[in-house]
């Protein structure tokens, strides 16, 4: 697995998070909690980027029809709305990150 550097810790305060773009694909980084994780920023519903959305106590919420993912795993946690309309979505896919020093990469399998 190649990783990426993508973002320097400073950049990623607590609860908050960032799109990055690692080996051309759209990349969701988020520091929960001073842990950082990486999901795809593309919403599984309709694309939208969740990086536009919001993070709240590890949950990232698209902003487009309000599906729900763990920002740790990717997991879809609520499905998208649309009224009183309920779709399901799809899991996010998720991505390895790691710490060295005060620089966060990102793992991609070729």
């Amino acid at each position: 697995m190649e990783f990426t550097k993508v973002a320097e810790k400073n950049e990623l305060l607590p609860n908050t998070m960032k799109m990055v773009v690692v080996g051309g694909k759209e990349v969701l980084i988020s520091n929960v909690g001073g842990e950082f994780f990486a999901i795809a920023n593309k919403c599984t519903h309709l694309g939208g980027s969740l990086a536009k959305g919001s993070l709240e106590g590890g949950i990232v919420t698209c902003p487009r029809h309000h599906a729900q993912f763990d920002a740790k795993t990717g997991q879809a946690v609520a499905e998208a709305k649309l009224g009183f309309i309920k779709m399901k979505v799809k899991d996010e896919p998720s991505y390895e990150v790691k710490v060295e020093g005060d620089s966060i990469l990102v793992g991609m399998n070729e």
